[in-house]
């Protein structure tokens, strides 16, 4: 017969604080999210709350109407709104991606003089906030007559040293075999970048939209600065002027505005949160 023996006390011990360790971790994520969520619901019920039961700075669960979003919707040309950032977006990651990938293919996987220094620069260049580029940005704009218009909002972010980065890190994740293969199979360097780099990069190229779109569309730095009028006005442009003082707008129609300027971003976000967590997850190459 077989003697039953106790499991040891120190491996209970063990267990039973690594299931600590577990719970706290997951009541720490679940008050981060309230935390993080909490802005949105005061937004949304604000929204849907009558002007006669709303006061700034405290909203109430009673009553329930539309009448903000209709407001929001007959004051503000949203389809133009949308329409001007959407194509601002979309150029803007077009070109991002165009610079960036080559950029970041170079430094990951070419031999060349100075590489490891033009990686600090780019390093560098993210410690340089777009603030102290937008005087002289604005200066040479305004010299070639682009101020106001499409132009103007996508010059200033062509190149992107966070896409070189990201594209970086996650080249130098790749297998070398992939490299030595192509190379092979005679594939030169812009063909390698396009036709090896771009399809085993998808998971970095998703994660690397969902920054460029969230940043851009939020964007009211450069357009408060290059715009004179609505003729490609933003989202945030057009919201930041709904809101002026001078505008009148009640404190539920604002916030009407900003649902409707948020619910584009929270749709895409779902779309692609899968990729945005893989391709974060899988860029952790290094030298």
């Amino acid at each position: 017969m077989t003697e039953v023996r106790p499991r040891p006390a120190r491996r209970w011990a063990g267990d039973k604080r690594g299931i600590w360790v577990r719970w706290s971790l997951r009541a720490g994520l679940a008050a981060g999210a309230v935390f993080m969520l909490t802005p949105f619901l005061l937004m949304a019920l604000a929204a849907v709350t009558p002007d006669r039961r709303l006061k700034p700075g405290s909203v109430s669960l009673s009553g329930f109407t539309l009448d903000n979003f209709r407001q929001a919707w007959h004051d503000v040309d949203w389809p133009a709104l949308y329409l001007h950032t959407v194509v601002v977006v979309i150029v803007v990651f077009a070109a991002q991606v165009l610079t960036s990938l080559p950029a970041g293919y170079a430094l990951a996987r070419l031999r060349f003089r100075n590489r490891r220094l033009s990686f600090w620069t780019v390093m560098l260049c993210l410690a340089i906030p777009p603030q102290v580029t937008g005087i002289p940005v604005f200066y040479a704009l305004s010299k070639v007559n682009l101020l106001d218009s499409y132009t103007a909002l996508v010059l200033p972010s062509v190149g992107s040293a966070f896409g070189i980065f990201l594209f970086r890190q996650f080249v130098l994740s790749l297998p070398q075999s992939v490299f030595d293969a192509a190379r092979l199979d005679r594939v030169g360097p812009v063909a390698m970048v396009w036709r090896i780099v771009l399809p085993n990069v998808r998971p970095a190229l998703a994660a690397f939209a969902v920054f460029t779109v969230v940043g851009h569309w939020n964007d009211l730095y450069w357009p408060s600065m290059l715009l004179r009028s609505d003729q490609v006005a933003t989202v945030p442009y057009g919201i930041a002027r709904y809101a002026a003082p001078e505008s009148l707008s009640t404190y539920g129609t604002q916030m009407a505005a900003a649902t409707l300027a948020t619910l584009p971003l929270l749709i895409f976000f779902l779309l692609v949160q899968r990729q945005l967590v893989r391709g974060i997850a899988l860029t952790n190459g290094g030298e």
